[in-house]
């Protein structure tokens, strides 16, 4: 019977920082984890090496239920970003082995297609609303049916979201940016420019945009109406959802979309906005969300509740995370959208992925197992680099929500 060998932890920052995982069997098969959690790598890396490691070498590789179920209760301390992000890693190491073993894709082993293609967006953005119409323009010729919109604020200082160079990468800097953020002069801009990407390019396509948390739940009942008009995909992330009740006030007030869930960890964490359906799109992902097995259940339980899945793509998702989250988009019925943000050469030169795009979609690999591979001797020509996302304060100088 197959074991697990050998358990390594890599770091590297190819364009960006990821935590990557690789799992070798008694038989030299590899399979590989993302274990990348944005500005608490490091974190991560350890959890692994000196806690989770060990617990692994000799272990069945086949039992990945029996595998998640030891990782997350055997700890005591359950939940949480680091704890599911480490487990994350080793489920979906666990889904490539497993799928490289039977000679199939993962998205196989999970019952196959429910569609051919995997819906995504894309990220336009500009300094103010002429750059953002020309880079939706830029979008929508790359052939994306799906983007989502953000602008700079006037005469404050940053805005989230805005691209700065050839990929949008918000974690840019070793210390944390501290931008400044007035959410009343966003409540008056925002609704404008979207309504400008309408003016312009009609309503052919899906349309996005993000709150990032910044707004009070009133505040985002009160956005909502003011942008029904555009008939959005989804308004992001409205208000921070610690408070789930919070949900059912935006619900009262506006029938715009909401997504949420990117920073959420568990199913736990997501129950009552699902089985309340105070949200229409669940956006957790593979890596933070406790890996395949996991990030499976809790969109099982959202399509029982009619909400569909818009799994978090950013760049701080390496490559492997990209693959195992387009395997399961393919198979899940309640699919919603994916986000997609690609990555910069450098990420490229260390990872190879046989995730494909086309038409505005993604396809996955029909290689066995995920279909991704890592040179880690290319890796390290990028050692580590701290970087952070930003952090919004109000103009009175006190941080800000999220």
């Amino acid at each position: 019977m197959s074991k697990i060998e050998r358990v390594e932890v890599f770091v590297a920052s190819p364009g960006r920082t990821f935590v990557t995982l690789r799992i070798t069997t008694s038989d030299g098969v590899t399979g590989l984890g993302d274990a990348t959690l944005n500005g608490r790598e490091l974190a991560v890396a350890s959890y692994l090496r000196d806690h989770v490691a060990p617990l692994l070498i000799g272990r069945d590789p086949a039992r990945i239920e029996d595998m998640w179920q030891f990782l997350y209760k055997g700890a005591y301390w359950r939940r949480g970003p680091v704890t599911m992000t480490a487990i994350a890693a080793v489920d979906t190491a666990l889904w490539d082995i497993k799928g490289k073993t039977a000679g199939l894709p993962v998205y196989q082993l999970l019952g196959g297609r429910s569609r051919d293609g995997v819906l995504v967006y894309s990220h336009a953005s500009g300094t103010d609303i002429p750059s953002l119409l020309d880079d939706v323009e830029r979008c929508l010729e790359l052939g994306y049916q799906a983007v989502r919109a953000q602008a700079a604020v006037p005469d404050v200082g940053g805005t989230y979201g805005v691209r700065k160079g050839k990929v949008y990468e918000p974690a840019a800097t070793e210390l944390p940016d501290e931008q400044p953020w007035d959410t009343e002069a966003y409540l008056g801009f925002a609704p404008a420019y979207l309504e400008a990407v309408r003016e312009r390019f009609g309503f052919g396509f899906h349309l996005l945009h993000d709150v990032h948390h910044r707004l009070t739940p009133i505040e985002a009942a009160r956005f909502g109406k003011s942008v029904e008009g555009c008939r959005l995909f989804w308004m992001e992330d409205p208000t921070p959802a610690e408070n789930q009740e919070s949900f059912r006030l935006i619900r009262r007030h506006t029938t715009t979309p909401v997504a949420v869930g990117e920073v959420m960890n568990s199913i736990w964490d997501l129950q009552h906005l699902i089985t309340e359906q105070l949200i229409d799109y669940v956006r957790t992902t593979v890596v933070h969300a406790g890996g395949i097995t996991h990030l499976r259940r809790i969109f099982d339980i959202a399509a029982l509740y009619q909400v569909r899945t818009g799994s978090h793509g950013a760049t701080d998702l390496s490559p492997v995370s990209m693959a195992a989250a387009v395997h399961v988009d393919i198979a899940v019925p309640n699919f919603g959208i994916q986000e997609y943000m690609g990555h910069p050469d450098e990420t490229a030169e260390v990872f190879r992925t046989g995730v494909t795009f086309a038409n505005g979609m993604l396809y996955p690999s029909e290689e066995p197992g995920l279909g991704v591979e890592y040179d880690e001797k290319v890796a390290e020509r990028f050692p580590y680099r701290r970087r952070y996302l930003p952090v919004a304060r109000r103009l009175d100088g006190s941080v800000h929500d999220w």
